[in-house]
């Protein structure tokens, strides 16, 4: 296989953005990455759009933002996997350079949810899970990831403190983050005293919906040795799926596709769990960052919870776990989510993370969920 690196990355602020429409947001991060990487865009070969069209009144929108981004005549694609399309776009980005096509490509997640009223947001994000069976009696997506916390709590006995460790951690960083969503830290008591959402998860359990963009270059190492750039190498990539109905899943208290995914990555990669100095995991609730932290084998099943509490995954402990705030603090873009994960882990083994450094780092991991599991995709990146 060809190695592939990243050669340039950029990233909005994430919030409500109510001062740019979704090609301005693209066009921002697509001009810092252009800027990092030291290229021209007519250098660029093909582009991929991260994005899920639902949230957007926009009909075709791939091709409104690569008109923004100035791309024609060059190929761009729309991909989509619900929350996991960022990710899902740079592993078709990857497989196209792999066959040949290209050697320099754009992967660009974007979303703006904030033009939508909170019903119709829940509307969307009640078809995360079987539409026959499950979703059509009300079932949204924290009242699927209360049952993954409900299950994990009976068999492990997970605590709502615990959960709360995740946010503590999360906003903590986030406050230091520039582009964050949400820049001020909480505490513990806070998180627990926040009003019910889905018992046993509140509001500080849950992510934000966030407008945002980010932007992320791939480049072939042939063409990488004759731009006179270093890179940092996308060395393994890992992708699953999993039944979108619970109903049909043995446990509730991982995801499959998240593991499957993980061994995937890491075996294309060379590497385990004890060799991720960092990583940038799927917080959309709280339990989710203590599932993941299991199905990625930083821990033992069901030891998710005390790796929290007893802050072995702030910098310093075992391993760095989403220390530019997650979805949790930096907000959840859906298209850019993916993208934007990528982009932190490249700045940490750029070292420019500035106070959310993780010293010495060198090998980092994304692990990006769609939906409720129905996606994961699992990235693996080294620094040479």
């Amino acid at each position: 296989m060809k190695r592939i690196g990243v050669i340039g990355t950029g990233h909005t602020r994430f919030g409500v953005r109510e001062d740019a429409s979704i090609q301005e947001l693209a066009f921002e991060a697509w001009r810092e990455a252009l800027a990092d990487a030291g290229i021209e865009a007519g250098e660029i070969e093909a582009a991929w759009i991260a994005a899920v069209p639902g949230y957007q009144r926009q009909r075709s929108l791939a091709g409104v933002i690569l008109e923004y981004l100035g791309l024609p005549p060059r190929p761009g694609w729309l991909t989509e996997a619900a929350c996991a399309s960022g990710s899902a776009a740079i592993h078709t980005a990857w497989q196209a350079m792999q066959a040949g096509t290209c050697e320099i490509t754009a992967v660009v997640g974007c979303q703006k949810m904030t033009e939508l009223e909170t019903a119709q947001i829940l509307a969307l994000m009640g078809r995360a899970g079987d539409v026959q069976w499950e979703s059509v009696f009300g079932v949204t997506f924290p009242g699927y990831y209360a049952l993954f916390a409900r299950r994990h709590m009976e068999r492990y006995g997970t605590t709502r403190e615990q959960l709360a460790a995740v946010a503590v951690k999360n906003h903590h960083y986030g406050a230091l983050h520039p582009k964050a969503m949400f820049r001020k830290p909480v505490t513990a008591e806070k998180v627990l005293a926040s009003a019910p959402v889905a018992e046993p998860l509140h509001v500080f359990d849950c992510c934000a919906n966030a407008d945002g963009a980010a932007c992320l270059l791939l480049a072939t190492e042939d063409r990488i040795r004759r731009l006179g750039r270093e890179a940092v190498w996308l060395d393994g990539l890992g992708a699953a799926t999993a039944p979108m109905s619970v109903l049909r899943r043995e446990e509730l208290d991982s995801l499959p596709s998240a593991a499957e995914a993980a061994r995937i990555a890491y075996a294309q990669a060379g590497v385990g769990p004890a060799d991720v100095d960092v990583a940038e995991v799927h917080d959309c609730f709280t339990i989710a960052e203590i599932i993941a932290c299991e199905d990625l084998g930083f821990c033992e099943r069901g030891a998710g919870g005390p790796l929290v509490a007893d802050r072995r995954t702030w910098i310093g402990g075992d391993v760095a776990v989403n220390v530019d705030g997650g979805l949790k603090a930096k907000g959840h873009p859906v298209g850019a989510t993916g993208v934007s994960m990528a982009c932190e882990i490249v700045s940490q083994l750029r070292g420019r993370c500035g106070e959310r450094q993780v010293p010495g780092a060198r090998v980092g991991l994304t692990h990006n969920v769609g939906g409720i599991g129905q996606y994961c995709f699992v990235n693996l990146f080294r620094k040479d």
